[in-house]
Parts: C-alpha cells; sequence; structure tokens
C-alpha cells in the first residue's frame, strides 16, 4: 500500500515537472531563443504541418486564423498546440494570438467567439465605459480558451475615405477619438489579462492601396504625422501598452528607403527613442505583398529584426524548417543581430514568465455569455446612428387600413454567412403586428435578386434596404439594384451595415441609419428606431465626402 502511494505520488510529481517549463532564459540554445521570437499562423486544418518545430522548440508562438470553428474545436487546437510545445527540450509554452479587432477581420462565426462590435461602432456610441466593458468581456472569453495575445486595438486614423483596407476597424477620423476609444479597449483587455497589439505603426488610415497586395505610401508630412496618425501611439505609449505593430507601408518623411517593418529611423529613433516605447514590437504578417516585394518571409524576418521588431509574424504560408534554417543561418553570421535576437527572446520569455505561463497551466475564468449579450445590446442602441431624416419619416407609422396589417418589405445585400444574424430585424415588427417580407439578396446582385427584391417591395407600406460595403469598394450591381428600389418605393429607409463611406452614393435616400457592422444586436436596434420603440443615440465618427 506504502509502495502504490509513493508510485502515485512519483507520477503526481513527474507529470507537475513535466508541466513546468524551463525557468532560466540562459538554459535555451540559441536556435531555442530564436525561436521565441517567431510566430506560425495555423488553424484547425493546418495545424499539423508546424508540429515538428513545435515540439523542438523553434517557434514561440501561434497566431490562430479566423474561420466557421466552433468554440470548443478552437480550445482543442490551442490545447494540442500546447501539448506539442510540452514535447520540446524545455516545455516552454507558446504564446497565442489572435486578431480579435471586430470590423472587417471579423465575422459571427470567428472560432467561435461571439461578434465583437467593430471600432468605429463603439466609436458611434461614444461610451469609453461600453468599449472597457465589452474589451473586458472578451478578454475574459479568451482566456478561457488559451488566447494571450490579441492584435488589437487598431490605432489607425482614418483620414482617407478611399482607404481600401481599415474603414470600420478605425475609431474614425478625429485622432483624439482614436486615441480615447482605443485607451478604453486597452484597459478592458488588460484587465482580463489579455496582452493588447496596437497597430499599425505609424498609421495605416491614409492609404489608398491594401497592403496585403500592394505597397502603399503615405505622403504626409512629418508635423501631419504626428499629429494625427502617430498621436494615438504615442498615448498608447504613455499609458503602457505592451505591444505596437508595424505596417509595411512607406513613408518618405519619415524613411524614403523602406517600409516601417524594415525602418531603424521608425522603429528605433521614432518609437523606442521618441516615444519611449519598452514593450514589444510587432511585424505586420510578413507574407503581405507589401513585404515579401522586396525579400523573401526568411530574409523580411531577417530584415525585420535587424530594424528593431521582436516578434516576427511569418505568416500562413511558409516551409516552417526550410524558412527557420534560412533565418538562423542569417542570424548566426551577424554579431549584431545575434545580440538583437538574444535581447528579443530574453523580453518574450520575461512576459511569458509575468502572464504566469511557465508555471502551469492558467486558471480559467468563468462563462460571460449572458454578461456580454447584455453589453453588445446596450453598445448596439448607443450606437446605431441616425445620419439623416429629411422627410422626418421616423418614426414610421403606416397609415391605417381596414384591419390589414402593415407590411414591411426588407432587402438586405449580405453575404450567406451572416444569414442568421439578418432575423432579429424582423421581431421588433412582428412583435407590433406587422407582416415581414424579406429577402437576402446576393453581395453582387443577379437579375433574379433585383427581381425578387422588387417583388418583395411591391404594395409594402415601409421597404427598408440595407447596403454592405467593405471600406472603399462599392459594388455597382449592388448600387444599382438599391437605386432602382427606391425610385419604385418613396417610403423607404436606407440602413448602412458596414462602412458609412458608402453613404454618400444613395443621395435619393431621404432617411439613413449607419450600423458600423452587422449583427443581430444592431439591427433589431435599427428596427427599434424605425419603429418609435427607441431614439437613435449614435454619433457618426467620420466626416463622409460629397455625395456622388
Amino acid at each position: 500500500m506504502i509502495k502504490k502511494s509513493l508510485f502515485c505520488l512519483t507520477c503526481l510529481l513527474a507529470c507537475a515537472m513535466a508541466q513546468a517549463a524551463a525557468t532560466h532564459f540562459e538554459d535555451l540554445s540559441p536556435q531555442e531563443k530564436l525561436g521565441q521570437t517567431l510566430v506560425v499562423f495555423a488553424d484547425v486544418d493546418s495545424a499539423e504541418i508546424f508540429r515538428p518545430i513545435i515540439e523542438k522548440g523553434l517557434v514561440g508562438g501561434v497566431l490562430i486564423q479566423w474561420g466557421n470553428y466552433s468554440l470548443e474545436q478552437t480550445r482543442q487546437l490551442i490545447q494540442k498546440l500546447q501539448n506539442w510545445a510540452q514535447k520540446s527540450p524545455h516545455k516552454i509554452p507558446l504564446l497565442i494570438s489572435i486578431d480579435y479587432e471586430g470590423g472587417t477581420v471579423y465575422t459571427p462565426i470567428t472560432l467561435g467567439f461571439d461578434y465583437l462590435p467593430t471600432n468605429m461602432m463603439l466609436a458611434a456610441s461614444a461610451s469609453e465605459e461600453s468599449a472597457a466593458a465589452i474589451a473586458y468581456l472578451a478578454g475574459q472569453e479568451l482566456r478561457r480558451a488559451g488566447v494571450h495575445i490579441n492584435f488589437s486595438p487598431v490605432l489607425d486614423v482614418n483620414s482617407n475615405p478611399n482607404n481600401p483596407i481599415i474603414g470600420v476597424r478605425s475609431f474614425g477620423s478625429d485622432p483624439a477619438n482614436v486615441t480615447k476609444m482605443g485607451l478604453s479597449l486597452m484597459n478592458g483587455f488588460k484587465a482580463a489579462g489579455i496582452v493588447s497589439v496596437v497597430k499599425h505603426f505609424p498609421g495605416h488610415g491614409d492609404t489608398s492601396v491594401d497592403s496585403h497586395y500592394q505597397v502603399p505610401t503615405v505622403q504626409a508630412s512629418d508635423k501631419e504625422l504626428r499629429q494625427i496618425h502617430i498621436a494615438p501611439f504615442a498615448q498608447a505609449v504613455r499609458h503602457g501598452v505592451q505591444g505596437v505593430m508595424t505596417s509595411h507601408i512607406l513613408y518618405p518623411a519619415l524613411d524614403n528607403k523602406n517600409i516601417a517593418t524594415f525602418s531603424r529611423p521608425i522603429l528605433q529613433d521614432l518609437l523606442r527613442t521618441q516615444l519611449g516605447f519598452e514593450g514589444l514590437i510587432v511585424t505586420d504578417s510578413l507574407d503581405m505583398k507589401a513585404a515579401t516585394t522586396f525579400c523573401t518571409i526568411a530574409d523580411c524576418a531577417v530584415r525585420a529584426l535587424d530594424a528593431g521588431s521582436d516578434l516576427i509574424l511569418l505568416g500562413r504560408y511558409i516551409k516552417p524548417q526550410t524558412t527557420f534554417n534560412r533565418i538562423y543561418k542569417q542570424v548566426t553570421a551577424n554579431a549584431a543581430l545575434r545580440q538583437k535576437v538574444e535581447d528579443s527572446a530574453k523580453k518574450i520569455f520575461e512576459l511569458k514568465k509575468d502572464l504566469g505561463l511557465l508555471n502551469g497551466p492558467l486558471p480559467t475564468p468563468q462563462p460571460i455569455d449572458k454578461a456580454y449579450q447584455a453589453e453588445l445590446e446596450k453598445i448596439s442602441d448607443q450606437a446605431v446612428t441616425l445620419v439623416r431624416d429629411r422627410k422626418q419619416l421616423l418614426p414610421f407609422h403606416p397609415q391605417e387600413s381596414d384591419g390589414d396589417k402593415p407590411i414591411v418589405c426588407a432587402v438586405f445585400f449580405a453575404p450567406s454567412r451572416f444569414a442568421d444574424q439578418l432575423m432579429s430585424f424582423s421581431k421588433p415588427f412582428l412583435e407590433k403586428g406587422w407582416h415581414i417580407r424579406s429577402y437576402n439578396a446576393a453581395m453582387t446582385p443577379r437579375a433574379v435578386d433585383a427581381r425578387r427584391a422588387k417583388e418583395c417591395a411591391q404594395g409594402a407600406d415601409l421597404l427598408v434596404v440595407t447596403s454592405l460595403q467593405w471600406a472603399d469598394r462599392t459594388n455597382i450591381n449592388q448600387k444599382n439594384t438599391i437605386h432602382a428600389l427606391f425610385e419604385q418605393h418613396p417610403n423607404n429607409v436606407f440602413i448602412s451595415t458596414m462602412s458609412p463611406y458608402d453613404i454618400p452614393s444613395y443621395p435619393e435616400a431621404d432617411t439613413v441609419l449607419a450600423t458600423y457592422g452587422l449583427n443581430r444586436y444592431v439591427l433589431q436596434t435599427a428596427a427599434n428606431i424605425i419603429l418609435g420603440n427607441i431614439k437613435p443615440q449614435g454619433h457618426l465618427p467620420v466626416d463622409l465626402p460629397k455625395e456622388k
């Protein structure tokens, strides 16, 4: 019996030791130290390719990629990745990161996490308390899944209406508002134990091309950059942000040769020395065209390290061992780079220690589903904006008839993955005894979509039409179909469900609402505003261009 008890105790001690990671940075090999600075991208279906280098300790972190997965699948993926890390020589856990920022990077089905309001939606609510609260609750859920770092908030000041990639990912066009709301989100995530990485330094808001596909150039002067675009990042640094992500953009006023990710003047002179940032500098993904225009992913990683970055996002489409070998070969041949890797890896190791990752599994927070939903409903009511109501159509009261139910036709233009969100728009109308017709047309409508939308509108007391524009791109087919519907039906309400920059494309729309994102909460709020159940509270956080 005593022997059996001793055996069980030995097993428990062995298991505990197996979970504990190396506590001395000096114990790591040069390869493992380089590995601490490298982050690969994986999802439920692609993780296996990274198993060998994770088990060798040659990767320090993983960015889990968004997709149509359940929360349980996400948890299982993260646990699998960490189990592989436990097989590495020093058993150092991975830093698990995520792009959980709302906006166009996220949909209601991303990795099983609930909808996160877009930054522009939060800004329209004008509530710092709500922004901090939703970030705290979202952070709790991230921790429950095993996530440590969130590449959020976006601190880009969207000063260019033609920006093809930022849009509702930004808090808006006012630097002070971007700063205020960004700090609120940061504080909420920090309170939940999540590390925030603000992006994209020194500002992606004045670009007219997408850095995933081209190299953008921001021609703003040094003064304009500092007053508008750098200002929110400077405040984030002053308030102790732990990570800053670089942009793959040329800023001739700061460095006329290198994109920010490869620029010593921007990362060392500006961010480190002038702004006093001491945390982790994180690259944007190095598989983006704006980076690979200049180098292979391995060579880009070396250039980024040399310029001052600490955490290198290698991207998704790499040959893991080959990429590592090419980076390691260049690092070992350069004494300055070896020291840079040493310094960066030590910083990452210390962060893991501060987060408690080296002491075994972290405690799991309690579920927050009901509190999160209540906060989302509150933010939606605060954010939905009545942009204009020229003819005082709202609240809408149908003309009395001979006992017939009033009819509303709702025509949506939305991707099919949002279909389950659209149903909530009907609820307030049904509760008031209305008859509902609805049709979800394709984002690029065909003739059949135009015909069915027209049939829906025929004879309705009220026509509600929603548009969806991701950032700057107006879908011509969608635009033409909406124009035709407005000509057919004078009693109409237009709802911009994503980027409000599409509103000037519909000058004939007399009544316009903006939701800054598409989810069941804002759609229900919009319906309640139309019916007069609640008053609109939102504030437009951007300056719209002249009507087209």
